[in-house]
């Protein structure tokens, strides 16, 4: 039997990191229609899942979305469900270890909230890092003031693909691609279908190709096809 193909994953310019819970109607699948062609991937990010529901959601996202979809920490999840990648909170497992275990299989990214740690993720083998908060956000208040775009200036010179989160709506995508970010994420601006529309306008004018990624190794039975 032939075997089917799979475009070859980019880093994302746009990551829309799901919450079920702040979602009017607490569903994913809708979610995703919502944003269905505007996003460049989906984070999964579903803290109060057990494991079997968050199976389920991942090979619902997959199977929903054209989009690239990460799984928040769970590297096993990501390829039962098929999916792209994983992207693992600064307290997670470490990259060598999935590197050493899994190859490129997986496109892996890494939560950082300082400088140092963007370096100890490329050191690592990241495939690239979220970094922030870049502007002040309820959610990240008690971890003190925001590192803002000095710090995310720092980061990015390290020369790892770094998207930045944190307080990002359509009106400030500019100053962090000044910043030297290639691309944004966030949970609650990329909820709402017209601010989705306007920052991934944005994103394509900032950043008109994803930065490219190496080839990774398909699940078995897949091939890769460049994605134009």
């Amino acid at each position: 039997m032939a075997a089917s193909v799979v475009c070859r994953p980019q880093i994302p310019r746009l990551i829309a990191i799901s919450d079920r819970s702040s979602l009017p109607d607490h569903s994913l699948a809708d979610w995703l229609r919502r944003i269905e062609g505007l996003i460049d991937a989906v984070q999964l990010r579903e803290k109060q899942a057990t494991d079997l529901e968050l199976l389920e959601l991942a090979i619902l996202a997959r199977s929903s979305t054209a989009a690239t979809v990460l799984v928040n920490g769970r590297p096993d999840i990501a390829l039962a469900a098929n999916c792209h990648g994983v992207h693992l909170p600064s307290s997670g497992l470490p990259i060598s270890a999935l590197r050493a275990t899994f190859g490129d299989r997986l496109l892996i990214g890494r939560s950082t909230h300082r400088p140092q740690e963007v370096a100890a993720a490329q050191h690592a083998g990241a495939d690239y890092v979220i970094f922030g908060p870049v502007y002040p956000t309820p959610s990240k208040a008690s971890y003190g003031p925001p590192p803002g775009l000095d710090g995310l200036r720092r980061a990015s010179a390290f020369g790892l693909p770094t998207v930045a989160v944190g307080g990002i709506g359509p009106n400030q995508m500019a100053e962090v691609a000044d910043a030297g970010a290639v691309g944004v994420a966030g949970i609650r601006a990329l909820q709402n279908r017209a601010t989705v529309e306007l920052m991934a306008r944005e994103a394509r004018r900032l950043w008109p190709r994803a930065a490219p990624t190496e080839p990774a190794r398909p699940a078995e039975g897949h091939s890769w096809k460049e994605s134009n």
